[in-house]
Order: C-alpha cells, then structure tokens, then sequence
C-alpha cells in the first residue's frame, strides 16, 4: 500500500470518528463533528452546541441556531488551546465544511489541512482557506 492510499485510509477512519464524535450534539438541526490530528495522534475533539454551563438546547422556538451556538471546529480549537498541545502543523477532520468564522480560527490555529465529508451551504470558508494554502480534501464517506 502506498503511502497516498494509506493516508486515504487514515482520513476516512478519522472522518469516521468525527462523524460518531458528532453525536455528542443536542442540535437538532445538523450534527457536526471535528477532531484535530498530529502526528497520527488526536490532540483534540469537538462537536456543534452552547458553551459551557448553558443548557444544551441549539435552536430557539422558532428551529433557528442560537446566535451563541459555537461550531464543532470552535470548540476543538478552544479546547486544544486549554491543553499542553499545539494544533500547529496539524489537520483538521470535520464532518462538514468550515464557515468564514471558523476558518478564521483554523487559519490562526496553524492547522495546515482540513478533511470534511459534508459541504457547507456556503462555501465562503473553504475560499478562504484556500486562499491561506491550507489543503482541503473533500471525501464522501458511507
């Protein structure tokens, strides 16, 4: 096995783990999962829902996101920020494509690579990163 198939292989199983890391989220709406990897290790995980010590209701009663709902990248990121380890140089597994605001985070953050499997319904974020030469790898996964 080469080593661009072995990567691959590595990225959907990470892709995976998001997607079942995402379930964690109260959001009724859309579930999103994300975790950071280093050097073949996860250094963090998050998912979409309020911050900590709200109730973990995502929508109000009308089915729109709370405007202080943070996104699954958001709260990977924060959360490596609060440990010994750096995101810088890693990349990014998240089951759908980042926004602007969390791209922003990204590209702050040092991650160097973005995996997702889901489009976003704007594709602001992903020009962005693109634009800052971070790789993106678009991967459907079952």
């Amino acid at each position: 096995m080469n080593s661009n198939s072995k990567q691959k292989e590595f990225d959907k199983r990470y892709l995976q783990m998001a997607r079942i890391w995402a379930q964690n989220s109260y959001c009724k709406r859309r579930q999103v999962g994300a975790i950071i990897v280093k050097a073949r290790m996860i250094i963090s995980d998050g998912y979409n829902g309020t911050p900590e010590g709200f109730e973990n209701i995502c929508e109000d009663e009308n089915n729109k996101t709370k405007p202080y709902v943070l996104h699954a990248e958001a709260n990977a990121i924060t959360k490596v920020a609060k440990s010994n380890n750096s995101s810088d140089g890693g990349t990014l597994y998240v089951t759908t494509s980042p926004c602007m605001e969390c791209s922003k985070l990204i590209i702050q953050s040092g991650i160097k690579r973005v995996v997702f499997s889901e489009l976003y319904n704007k594709e602001e974020g992903l020009r962005l990163l693109e634009k800052a030469k971070i790789e993106l790898v678009h991967l459907k996964i079952d």
